[in-house]
């Protein structure tokens, strides 16, 4: 065999330093199990004998194809696994065998250091921390009809700068060992991109077995029987009498010759097929993913469209309501015998349907102010102790002429909130608004804010007519106007709710209501609390 190298050194490495002109690929972890499936089944379908050193990723989904050619009868094999030496406790699952099969492949090898000191058909070697092959993933195989390896590393980021003229696709630096559990998703792909080279020189086969002799005999150890689980394991058994019998059942192993050129090339080509096929199945699920996201799309803009149509036909019905009340008035003041009560019922009707005209077309143009609100980092902080006692003083005498209590308990000492101070006033004067409206002479309204965890919690209860079970699902909605027979007054645009409601929304707040028949609503209103903002060290 050739020299050994002079310290322990990547496989990887070692290979690219034998031969410079070794064709690199960079490729995902399901190309490189789809390799070294390819390998393993070759020995599988053609009952082989071989020896086989590997170093695989950890979990059962790599080992799968390595146990089922280890499983066949009649087969002579050596099979030596490499393992990271933090995998000893993490993989539960592993196999070490203590069975001994007859490891002979055309005769019996020699005798080692001692007949006891032969080694397992499947035998774990333990690499060092600072093993160089910590980064390497290989099988190489030794059989009578030929002599191959795959090589794969898990590169640093300039490794792929390199590889790719500069531009790395990611950083792989703190990447842990390449696992592939029941699946391989397309963001792991992306992110696991290894470097693969494959050989069928059997010099350089050589030269990588001289490299892990010297791995054993610098920075490996065998697991123990009690850290394996078993107790037959052969304690006697030594590094150097693993590399020993190795060396003996590759030197009884007559290799016909063959072009390891057109091997490698011919295998090398079926690797790069491979990882195109597996790029253009990405491709394609990102295609199909991109037009389902694009059909969604089309149906939310469709369904968009269809809410806008039905909102303009219902802003021109409540629109024409009110024109055509007015029209009718005036038509009927033109009437020679019309009296004079009559009269003043008809201007107040037309004075009362301007009113509401005027109220939906404000209500309208608050709306589209919502669709153009500030960000939230705009929003102002301001404290509800500055807003509702205001606004509550303002309606005080409406409430008074129409016999309502109107009360509010603000504590002063209320943290700030998240939001625009006109639009906490339109949130209190719409509440406030439907509260005296809906309740009865007699009744009451009360406003009371408190904290509530991160929100500032403010309630608006009255004692009147309250509303329906079946009417509360919908006073949020546009336009929708609760009609009993009880109210006297049924005006307005019925957009008070809806326009709280995306207030509301806008500064990451939520209104809920209770209500029952006869004996009022509440109205229960969340607004955030203003976070503070760190404040930075002086330097």
């Amino acid at each position: 065999m050739t020299q050994t190298p002079a310290s322990d050194e990547s496989l990887y490495e070692l290979a690219l330093e034998a031969d410079p002109t070794l064709p690199i690929l960079q490729v995902s972890p399901a190309t490189l199990k789809a390799a070294f499936g390819a390998l393993i089944d070759l020995l599988s379908d053609r009952e082989l004998p071989a020896v086989v050193w590997a170093k695989l990723p950890r979990g059962e989904i790599w080992q799968a194809e390595l146990e089922r050619y280890s499983a066949l009868e009649g087969v002579s094999r050596a099979i030596y696994v490499f393992k990271n030496h933090r995998e000893e406790s993490a993989d539960e699952t592993s196999i070490v065998s203590s069975t001994l099969v007859d490891l002979s492949i055309e005769s019996e090898p020699p005798a080692v250091n001692s007949p006891e000191a032969t080694p397992p058909a499947w035998l774990e070697i333990l690499l060092a921390p600072e093993s160089h092959l910590r980064r390497d993933y290989f099988l190489l195989v030794w059989t009578a009809q030929f002599r191959g390896c795959i090589l794969a590393h898990r590169p640093r980021s300039a490794q792929l700068a390199k590889l790719s003229g500069g531009n790395a696709l990611e950083s792989l630096a703190g990447l842990a060992d390449v696992a592939l559990p029941g699946a391989i998703n397309d963001s792991q792909e992306r992110r696991q991109h290894l470097l693969i080279l494959s050989s069928f020189d059997g010099s350089l086969i050589e030269r990588l077995l001289s490299g892990l002799a010297q791995v054993l005999t610098t920075n490996a150890t065998l697991p123990s029987a009690a850290a394996s689980g078993e107790t037959t394991v052969d304690v006697s058994l030594t590094l150097p009498d693993v590399v020993a019998h190795w060396q003996q059942l590759t030197s009884v192993i007559s290799t016909t010759p063959t072009d390891p050129t057109a091997w490698g090339q011919l295998f090398m080509k079926q690797i790069q097929r491979q990882e195109e096929v597996l790029q253009r199945s990405a491709v394609y699920r990102r295609q199909a993913d991109l037009v389902e996201i694009l059909q969604i799309q089309k149906e939310e803009l469709i369904n968009a469209l269809r809410s806008k149509a039905d909102f303009i036909n219902t802003v021109g019905q409540e629109l024409r309501t009110p024109l055509t009340t007015i029209k009718t008035a005036l038509s009927l003041l033109n009437s020679p015998s019309l009296k004079p009560p009559q009269r003043q019922r008809y201007l107040d009707l037309i004075a009362k349907e301007c009113d509401r005209q005027s109220s939906l077309i404000t209500s309208l143009l608050d709306l589209v102010q919502l669709d153009q609100a500030v960000s939230p980092t705009a929003l102002e902080s301001i404290r509800v102790s500055d807003i509702v006692p205001g606004v509550v003083s303002t309606y005080q005498p409406l409430a008074e002429e129409k016999g309502v209590k109107l009360s509010h308990m603000v504590p002063e000492d209320l943290p700030a909130i998240a939001c625009m101070s006109n639009w906490l006033k339109q949130i209190v004067i719409n509440l406030l608004h439907n509260g005296i409206k809906f309740t009865p002479s007699g009744g009451q309204v009360w406003v009371r804010a408190r904290q509530q965890g991160s929100y500032v919690n403010l309630e608006v209860r009255d004692t009147g007519v309250g509303m329906a079970p079946n009417e509360l699902p919908k006073i949020f909605d546009r336009f929708y106007r609760i009609r009993q027979a009880s109210l006297e007054d049924t005006s307005g645009a019925g957009l008070g709710l809806t326009i709280v409601q995306q207030l509301l929304l806008h500064c990451g707040g939520s209104i809920s209501v209770r209500s029952k028949l006869g004996e009022g609503s509440t109205f229960t209103v969340l607004l955030p609390i203003r976070q503070r903002q760190a404040v930075p060290p002086l330097s």
